[in-house]
């Protein structure tokens, strides 16, 4: 969506390691933004891991990455447009 949007909030006695994002583009050459908010805290460009990446047409862009978010912490995504499907993969530790 073109606005930033709470794609997954770890649980309350949890962890979680996000092993990969995987965004596809659909459509024309388009950006997004990936951050995590520590606690869920409001959005600050210090959160940001990625920042207006274009994607170009018809193409996959994938970040391994093993980040440990703890409990509350939110992973954000914003993208310029709805031609963009992000897919979030990981682990939850309880």
């Amino acid at each position: 969506a073109t606005t930033l949007t709470d794609v997954y909030t770890v649980p309350a006695l949890t962890q979680a390691v996000i092993s990969t994002i995987v965004v596809c583009n659909r459509g024309g050459s388009n950006t997004f933004r990936i951050s995590i908010a520590p606690a869920g805290a409001a959005d600050d460009v210090s959160q940001y891991i990625y920042y207006n990446v274009t994607c170009a047409p018809n193409d996959t862009f994938a970040a391994t990455l093993g980040l440990t978010l703890n409990t509350t912490d939110v992973l954000r995504i914003y993208s310029s447009s709805t031609d963009l499907s992000i897919s979030v993969f990981g682990v939850e530790i309880t």
